[in-house]
């Protein structure tokens, strides 16, 4: 049996384990070894390949990025700026037909910026938005499937740990793909705004219960928003926190190390300031924080010693050659890739899925001369549709748990988030056909 033969077949293995519940980092490892063993005929050589992928991955001190934008997040959500965000949109579109859908999408949107986690903005506003809008004659459905389907910002919109991954995964600079999320995560917020716009205006009765509930809690929420007058304590420290990290790292002030340490340190200051940390609940950011980590780095070093099992067996070129041959060329085979992704989003959640694809289609992908920075766009996009899509939808298992309503069912999230998940493909479709969307602000950067 060929090298590639032996690596396509364990791909295959590795698929079949994860789907009968074997955790993703260990089934990286495990099939890695035993893949580097069988091509080479040593074992030895199988145990250097684990040695020095896990020596020469996170030893480096650009993967401190990591807990620092996670701390972040965690102490962003503690302080409260997610309602913060919410409050604001609420006031800015309240008079909007669906309004608060559009201003749910667009707190998400704010809190993204500051957090770079979906499943962080799935939880929070599932508290904050969710409990609002049916008050205010929104169905439950159109609320939760709004809030599953705006948190998908969390992972496009700079910060993003998604990006963070992709980036140290490909090699890229992790500001050029920051830069990059900018212009989709803009047209994505209004894809999304349009949508609800759309679906009050010719189809209410998916959105709401009655026009005259809705109208009259449109004057008690503007009543609310002019009685409002701490509203810039609001704002304040969520444009701070926006302009520290992501000012300082596009003026290149910071590196985005030193972002995230700024922004973590700024966001502590700020939950300090407003007494939401006790030392337990410190103490439990610490450790959620410590968590995420460790995984994310554990599954780091597991996808190094699979991409460089891949490079042995010389799979890649191989694919590339094939997709050549077959007359499919470049967009076949992204085409290909993008159906993968988003299949396997049904299954395993959105990091386990870069993880796995993006080595194995990278160095494939690199014999077309392709942009990397527009393909890592492309890829947490395809990625982040799959956090919407049954039966593993985690962001939508997220506002499941988050609720715990009897009234809420899984399916009704679903379906209420279907919407958003179609338009996260026109999104996609629309950033394939047309890159500059993604690529123009990073070859404009200073």
């Amino acid at each position: 049996m060929e090298a590639f033969e032996i690596a396509l077949v364990s791909v295959f293995a590795m698929l079949l384990l994860i789907y009968f519940g074997m955790h993703i980092s260990v089934t990286l490892a495990l099939i890695s070894f035993v893949g580097a063993w069988v091509i080479k005929g040593n074992a030895t050589i199988a145990f250097s390949l684990l040695l020095i992928a896990a020596e020469k991955t996170v030893n480096n001190f650009v993967f401190a990025v990591i807990p620092l934008f996670v701390l972040m997040g965690f102490l962003v959500a503690a302080a409260g700026m997610g309602r913060d965000a919410y409050d604001i949109g609420q006031i800015m579109l309240r008079k909007v037909r669906g309004g608060l859908g559009m201003a749910t999408v667009v707190a998400n949107a704010i809190f993204a910026s500051i957090t770079g986690a979906s499943v962080a903005s799935a939880s929070v506003f599932s508290k904050v938005a969710v409990p609002e809008m049916m008050r205010h004659g929104y169905f439950g459905r159109f609320a939760v499937g709004t809030v599953a389907g705006s948190s998908v910002l969390g992972m496009l919109i700079p910060p993003s740990v998604l990006l963070i991954i992709y980036a140290l995964i490909a090699e890229e600079s992790v500001g050029d793909l920051f830069i990059a999320g900018i212009g989709p995560g803009i047209l994505l917020t209004i894809a999304f705004c349009g949508l609800i716009y759309i679906m009050a205006t010719f189809f209410p009765r998916t959105v709401q219960a009655a026009r005259e509930a809705i109208d009259e809690a449109s004057e008690e929420v503007e009543e609310e928003a002019l009685s409002a007058s701490d509203i810039w304590r609001k704002a304040l420290p969520i444009t701070s926190l926006v302009l520290l990290v992501l000012g300082g790292l596009y003026g290149g002030v910071f590196t985005p190390v030193e972002a995230g340490a700024a922004g973590a340190l700024l966001a502590l200051i700020f939950a300090l300031a407003r007494r939401a940390l006790t030392w337990r609940s410190f103490w439990n950011v610490l450790l959620d924080s410590g968590n995420i980590t460790a995984t994310l780095l554990f599954l780091i070093c597991s996808a190094s010693m699979y991409s460089r099992m891949l490079g042995m067996s010389g799979l890649p070129s191989e694919m590339a050659a094939i997709f050549d041959n077959l007359g499919a060329g470049f967009y076949g085979m992204l085409a290909f890739y993008v159906l993968v992704v988003i299949v396997l989003g049904t299954i395993i959640d959105s990091v386990s899925i870069m993880l796995i694809m993006v080595p194995l289609f990278l160095a494939a992908l690199k014999f077309f001369e392709i942009d990397l920075v527009w393909f890592g766009i492309v890829t947490v996009i395809a990625t982040e549709i799959g956090l919407l899509t049954p039966p593993l939808g985690i962001a939508v298992y997220v506002v499941h748990s988050t609720l715990a309503r009897p009234d809420i069912t899984l399916k009704d999230i679903f379906i209420g988030s279907a919407p958003f998940a179609l338009a996260m493909l026109f999104v996609l479709i629309l950033i394939i056909a047309f890159p500059p969307i993604a690529t123009w602000l990073v070859s404009v950067k200073l």
